[in-house]
């Protein structure tokens, strides 16, 4: 988009305006916040401006006033000190004058959004001279907002937060300074068990935490009492553990753990070594024996990356051992990018914000990239001449 001259012309941006809404009000604005750089450049070009994004999962080819942009453009007036107004019926044409910005609403409000039906794709294609692919967090969907419209569009165009994106992957996976270090959290190793297997080739040290490390931990025969686990995916955990083992990769399991009985903000934790663990005891958060260890692995690291939390940081008594591990990245010199709604939930939790080098605002764009999938909304931009990347 930078390299472009968007004087006068009718320029679609794809955003990522999927934010949390509670009782009309947005609740975490850092994705819109995240898109004001793009769209102010556009503005001092007097470009006309359609703005267009997804809300939540409506059902399609129904208005959900529960999912409407409304709050996303009273929130995009305050930010940018302009009138924002948002189209509800749009796909049929709409008028926008140089340096004025129209909100389209919800593009899952159309029936094909989601199958990338291609009379829709075309449909908005034909509504601007360029299309601007600005939203990473979309990225790794084939929809008609996001690979249909960039197909059919005069001109499609890689946007500055989604060049900023990749730029800063391909940064930490393709030319990273080592040490690096890969911190993978959540509930599941299912879920991320290609993420693991491709760190494997990308990293000196894997830090498993979560439902991932309890895994983890049966894989070595270590007690969990009744936490949550996978059994089916214990011997997968024991293959890449040999597997990092094979290829001199460090993966810290935890020596000390808190444990709990209800996850209520009242809970109280109770802190044991892993061998103490009981036939009733739920790991729910590393101790603090664990937590010094990974501070000096993160310290001694030039690359971080962060996916997921490490145990239940949302309640006091088994936050510890996220909130140390935030702050560990954020004293760090390395160049450190996280990404997932739960790390950014943390990172915000901690007020490690502006410690983080990059934070992305993709979630499975995020993942899919990292495990080397091909992304499409990028893969269309490469093919008509737009974008030039180095594969991962």
């Amino acid at each position: 988009m930078l390299d472009l001259d968007l004087r006068g012309k009718r320029v679609m941006i794809r955003e990522d305006f999927n934010v949390p809404i509670k009782d009309g009000v947005i609740t975490d604005d850092t994705r819109i916040r995240a898109c004001i750089p793009t769209i102010q450049t556009a503005l001092r070009q007097e470009a006309r401006i359609i703005l267009i994004s997804h809300l939540g999962r409506p059902k399609e080819g129904q208005y959900d006033k529960n999912l409407t942009l409304l709050p996303v453009a009273q929130r995009l007036e305050t930010l940018l000190h302009q009138p924002i107004h948002l189209e509800k019926d749009w796909l049929n044409g709409l008028t926008v004058g140089a340096g004025k910005i129209v909100l389209c609403e919800n593009v899952r409000f159309n029936i094909g959004e989601e199958t990338n039906d291609e009379l829709l794709a075309r449909k908005m294609a034909a509504l601007c001279d360029i299309f601007v692919m600005d939203a990473f967090g979309t990225a790794h969907r084939a929809q008609a907002s996001t690979e249909g419209i960039a197909r059919f569009s005069p001109v499609a165009a890689a946007g500055p937060l989604l060049l900023a994106e990749l730029n800063a992957l391909h940064h930490a996976l393709e030319q990273p300074k080592h040490p690096v270090v890969a911190i993978v959290g959540g509930a599941k190793v299912s879920g991320k068990l290609r993420l693991l297997e491709r760190l494997l080739d990308k990293t000196d040290c894997l830090i498993v935490g979560g439902g991932i490390a309890n895994t983890f931990l049966a894989a070595t025969g270590k007690p969990i009492g009744a936490s949550l686990y996978e059994p089916d995916l214990v011997d997968d955990a024991k293959r890449i553990l040999l597997k990092a083992e094979k290829k001199g990769i460090q993966i810290p399991l935890p020596i000390d753990i808190i444990c709990g009985e209800v996850l209520t903000e009242a809970a109280i934790g109770t802190k044991k070594l892993i061998q103490e663990v009981s036939a009733e005891d739920k790991i729910l958060d590393i101790g603090p024996q664990t937590s010094l260890i990974l501070d000096q692995i993160i310290k001694e690291a030039q690359t971080i990356i962060w996916n997921g939390p490490i145990g239940v940081f949302e309640l006091p008594a088994f936050a510890d051992g996220t909130r140390h591990l935030a702050q560990a990245i954020a004293k760090s010199t390395a160049f450190s990018i996280a990404g997932g709604g739960d790390t950014l939930a943390a990172i915000t939790k901690f007020n490690v914000t502006d410690d983080i080098s990059y934070i992305s605002t993709g979630g499975g764009a995020f993942l899919e990239y990292i495990e080397g999938r091909t992304l499409p909304a990028v893969n269309i931009l490469e093919k008509r001449g737009q974008l030039s990347l180095h594969r991962p």
